[in-house]
């Protein structure tokens, strides 16, 4: 099940089938340290989390929303956020065809 806060969308734990249809393991892949930093999407990217935990504050909003692995994440265009991260990360990301998650 998906959930939607702030904009980005959420879904825990998707399936292996989902991840294959998604061609997930395909795509490449991002890793990072602990650190904080700003960020802007300047596409819509869909990330699937391997490791790690992320909290993630868009602009202009007091709270965040936490990532972690499993999770399958949709963050829309030209979203303006600032990155937390509190356990290394290491992450697919696709910014081409994220269309295909746009039912999570």
């Amino acid at each position: 099940m998906a959930t939607e806060k702030m904009g980005i969308k959420i879904h825990s734990n998707p399936g292996e089938s989902q991840l294959t249809s998604l061609g997930v393991r395909a795509w490449p892949k991002w890793q990072g340290p602990p650190s904080k930093f700003p960020w802007t999407f300047t596409t819509k990217e869909t990330c699937y989390l391997l490791t790690g935990k992320v909290k993630v504050t868009p602009d202009g909003h007091d709270d965040f929303v936490e990532i972690g692995a499993g999770d399958l994440v949709v963050f829309p265009k030209g979203m303006k956020c600032t990155w937390e991260i509190s356990e290394a990360v290491d992450k697919h990301y696709n910014c081409e065809s994220s269309e295909a998650v746009d039912e999570l």
